[in-house]
This record gives structure tokens, sequence and C-alpha cells, in this order.
């Protein structure tokens, strides 16, 4: 990992936090919020060449298929996105993931999951787990794939991840998990020491945007807060945070809890970077240097997996 940031990291930084930490206000419209996501995600695509996009809507499953160029046929990437569970969409993480794809020299699918506060728990992991039985229907092999997911996506891999080993269903070859935020207690104590340094993210939003999200449901329930649960027979898992995110301690904790159980668990600290830096591919070596990362380890984890006859 870099110690020391990058100019264009440190530009990152600087443009995050007055494009959107100093923009976010707790009376703004939800759908302003949403549509200001949407712009900084097409302000900077640039789609690897000749990548192929390809969209779904069938059997109660929407998304869209990622698939670079040099894709090894049969090797996916499964992809939750991120957004706070109210925001964001496919197309807002089309780029980071069509990157990421390339480098795993994999296809990708993103789901488009239901959004709260329209749509509260459990509908995005009902969508997640519907996705996924999707896949294998489709003839996708498990041990061909991995799961991802970026923030509140990275909630929904590893909630799903407890779901299907709890239902004694077929797991991937592995997870990468960016930034995930896997206590929707916010007891942990990145929330508040780690609330100035934070690019992105405000401590004072998560109890809210979490209260849409649960309306109600039990915070500490692990397929709602995913640090609560039991990783044993899990597969291996990386994990991606910047150590000046308020969401530090998720990863942190949720590492400790795998390993703990015997999960094989790669954890990449990064030094001051902005929550989920990996969309700044385009301008930013550091977030082109991490999907570097994930894409060997996704090959060196599939590689570890053959698929079945």
């Amino acid at each position: 990992m870099r110690r020391s940031r990058s100019f264009r990291a440190l530009l990152a930084s600087l443009l995050t936090r007055w494009l959107v930490k100093h923009r976010l206000s707790l009376t703004i419209d939800i759908n302003v919020w949403r549509a200001r996501l949407q712009q900084r995600a097409e302000s900077i695509r640039s789609l690897p060449t000749s990548t192929r996009v390809t969209h779904v809507h069938e059997l109660g499953v929407s998304g869209e298929w990622v698939v670079p160029p040099g894709a090894i046929p049969g090797r996916v990437i499964y992809y939750l996105h991120g957004g706070g569970f109210i925001g964001c969409s496919p197309s807002t993480h089309r780029e980071m993931v069509a990157r990421m794809a390339a480098e795993s020299q994999a296809s990708a699918f993103v789901l488009k999951y239901r959004l709260a506060p329209e749509h509260p728990y459990p509908a995005a992991t009902d969508d997640a787990l519907a996705g996924w039985g999707w896949l294998l229907n489709s003839g996708v092999d498990p041990a061909s794939t991995i799961i991802g997911g970026d923030s509140a996506g990275g909630n929904l891999t590893l909630s799903l991840l407890l779901a299907l080993r709890d239902a004694g269903g077929p797991l991937p070859a592995g997870a990468v998990v960016l930034s995930p935020w896997t206590d929707l207690t916010n007891s942990v104590p990145s929330r508040i020491s780690n609330d100035a340094a934070d690019d992105m993210l405000k401590a004072e939003f998560c109890a809210p945007v979490s209260e849409m999200y649960r309306a109600g449901a039990d915070p500490q329930d692990p397929l709602v807060s995913p640090l609560f649960g039991d990783y044993a027979g899990m597969p291996p898992i990386l994990v991606h945070v910047s150590d000046t995110e308020i969401l530090l301690d998720d990863s942190l904790q949720m590492v400790d809890k795998a390993r703990a159980a015997g999960v094989l668990v790669e954890l990449e600290v990064w030094s001051r970077l902005p929550h989920v830096w990996h969309i700044t591919a385009p301008f930013v070596p550091e977030a082109r240097e991490a999907i570097a990362h994930i894409g060997a380890f996704v090959k060196r984890t599939l590689s570890a997996k053959p698929a079945a006859d």
C-alpha cells in the first residue's frame, strides 16, 4: 500500500470533500442526492475499449453484464453496487466494474437491486439472493465466481454469503469488499474518530440512512449488520479500506471476526484516500493500483478453485 498520496489522489480527496461531503445535508431531497451521485459517476466514466454492456430484465432479476475483451469464458464477478442502500445503480459503477473485470479477465454481472426507503430491508438482500440464484440457473459455476461489492454493496455481499452458508447453498470461490458498511448500529469507534478526516461521508448521516434501510429491523441482525455474523465456512475474502474513513472499523472488526473463524482474509488498508477511491481510476494511480490488486486476487482465487465438470 502507498504511504504517501500522489498529487492526483490529493486532488481527488479535495474535490470529493467539496463536491460531496460539503453538499450533504440531512434535509436534502433523496432524489436530488441520487441525481448528484449519477452525475458524479457519469462525469468520470471511461470504459475500457471494446467493453460490451448488455442489460438484463429476466425472471424478476435486473442488472447488466459488463464484459471486457479477453474475459475468460465462465469466469464471473457478481457485483453489488454501493450507495448507502438508497442510491446509485449499475450504471454509476459501470466504469469501475469494467476495469475490475478487465483486470480479472472476467465477465461481471452488476445487479440492479431495489433501493430504500421505497423498498426497505429485506428487499435488497432478497434481490441479491434472487440474482445469485438466477446466475446459477443460467449455468454460472459458483466455483468460477467471485461476489463483490462496495460500501452498502459490501454489506450485501457479506450478508449474501451468510445467508447462502446458513441455507446450505453453494458459495462462490471468494469475495471482494471495498469499504463495506458492516455495522448499522454505528457503534464502531471510527464513526467518531474519523468523522473529520473522511473526505466523503459524515457520521451524522449513518443513523438516519440506517433507519431508512432497516425500517425498524434489528440492527444487530447479521443480515442487516454482517459485523455480527458468524463467518465460519466462508471462502477467501479481500478487503480494501482507507485509514481515514468513518467505515474503517467496520472492516477491521469484521476481518478480526472472520480470521478468528478460520477464514482466509486479505486486508489492505490504504492511506488517506476517499471512500471507495477505486471509482477514480481514470485519474488516480492509487485507484488503478487497487483495482489491479483486485484482479490479482480474483485470478489467484479462481485458479485455485477448478470449475466443476
